[in-house]
């Protein structure tokens, strides 16, 4: 992806240009936790190749600017959506709160 459509992606995002139903669906729920599974995992396999601590805390938590980007989003883009998407605000949160403390 280019440098464009990376700022493409996150400005859409956050201007609520994106429909909400990807936003929450593909982009949170299924990109998102992939993100934070392979990170969890590899911060695992850094623990257990006896790294620093600080290095595998570092690994574990660093899609969470991601992840609360993503949330952020969710509720920007809930306030101009139905009331479907007070649920998805609702499950947004939920979901920031679960990839940050599993």
């Amino acid at each position: 992806m280019s440098r464009e459509g990376v700022r493409s992606f996150f400005r859409s995002r956050w201007l609520g240009l994106a429909p909400i139903d990807r936003l929450f669906w593909r982009d949170m729920l299924l990109v998102g936790t992939g993100i934070s599974i392979a990170s969890s995992v590899a911060a695992l396999i850094l623990l257990g190749l006896k790294m620093p601590l600080g290095l595998v805390l570092a690994v574990h938590f660093a899609p969470v600017p991601y992840n609360i980007f993503l949330t952020i989003a969710v509720w920007r883009t809930a306030e101009t959506s139905g009331a479907k998407a007070l649920l998805m605000m609702l499950g947004s949160a939920l979901w920031l709160i679960a990839s940050v403390v599993v």
